[in-house]
This record gives structure tokens, sequence and C-alpha cells, in this order.
């Protein structure tokens, strides 16, 4: 079974660019990438519309999430995940709970099923945390196209809840980035993420 590395985080802060950069960089390891698929999910601009499709579309993640971890985990080499199940559960159907676009109910099932998930699927060696200020997050998501249901708004109750999950985990097994200064490409972070990955193979 392969290592896993899941980069976490808020809308915008710039998972996906990291993820990208890692696995393109020049002296890294090879990488097996999964990425978060927004316009691929078949309820997710639905739901942007329409709040009574957000338990099946916080479903349909939790079910990729899963088989996109297997798939990782199969691969010889390390895996690399643009956010993740845990990511998806913790962060973004809490929040969706909190803002009233899942009900009791729906928040109830979705606990059930990620943790009937993750008791199936060993949790991510490693999660890379990547923190930015609030204004680099906002300029990101209003000048991109994808669909996001969270909003720049809610990116401080967001990393509560994640404040809230992570403080449960090992020391070791989080990685946490300030990207806020960061130029292109982000060196700096690219270069911790392999130093952790050596230190984690030795």
């Amino acid at each position: 079974m392969g290592v896993l590395i899941a980069v976490i985080g808020p809308s915008g802060v710039g998972k996906t660019t990291l993820v990208r950069a890692l696995a393109r960089g020049s002296g890294a390891p090879e990488f097996a990438t999964a990425f978060e698929q927004h316009a691929e999910r078949p309820f997710q601009a639905v739901f942007k519309k329409d709040v009574r499709y957000g338990l099946v579309n916080q479903l349909d993640f939790f079910l990729l999430r899963a088989s996109q971890e297997r798939e990782l985990r199969a691969s010889p080499r390390t895996g690399l995940i643009d956010g993740g199940l845990d990511l998806d559960y913790h962060g973004f159907t809490r929040l969706f709970h909190a803002r009233g676009l899942l009900s009791d109910r729906d928040f109830e099932l979705c606990s059930r099923v990620y943790e009937a998930l993750r008791e199936l699927l060993p949790l991510p060696e490693l999660f890379v945390r990547l923190r930015a200020n609030q204004g680099m997050v906002a300029g990101r998501l209003s000048g991109r196209e994808r669909i996001n249901i969270a909003s720049a708004q809610d990116t401080v109750l967001f990393e509560t809840y994640l404040e809230e999950w992570l403080a449960g985990l090992p020391a070791h097994q989080v990685l946490e980035l300030d990207v806020s200064q960061e130029p292109p490409g982000y060196p700096e972070s690219m270069a911790r993420v392999l130093d952790r990955l050596s230190a984690m193979h030795k």
C-alpha cells in the first residue's frame, strides 16, 4: 500500500496549484494525483442553484474521494490528493450544515457514511494544510470559473472546523504551510513537502 498525502484548506487557498506543482516539479518524485473534479460531478451545479441537492452532492463527493484513495493506494507512486474525503466531511459538510444547506438529518447521514468509509480506508499519512490571508483567498475565488458553494466569507468558520479536526491528529501527521507570500509555483512549499516526504521514507 502506497503513501497518501492530502493537501487541505479552504476554497481558493491553492490546493490544486500545489498538487500540480508537486506533480510536475523538477527533481520531485513521481506522484499519482487525484483532483476535486467540480465540473465533472453531476450534482455540484444543481446544488449551487437548489439546496435540496446538498445531501446527494456530499454523498457523491464522499464516494468519489473513497474511490480516488483506493486507486492512489494501489499505485506504486506516492499518492497526492487535492482536498480529500476528510476535508469534504470535516470542512465542507460541517460548513454546509452550519449554513442551513444540509438539514440535521442530512448531516447525520453524511457523518455515518463518512465514518463507514473511513473505517474501510486508512487515513492519509500526511495532511498538508495550506493557509493564506483572507484577501488572497477572496481574490482567487472571485477570479475563478470553477463552481464553488463555499465563499470567501465562509473562510473563517471553515478554518475553525479544520482546527477542531486537526487538533485530534498527531503532530507528525500535519504539515502547516502559509502560502500568502509565495510566488507562483509554490517553490518553498514544494521543498517543505518533499523534505517531509523524504523523512517519512527513512
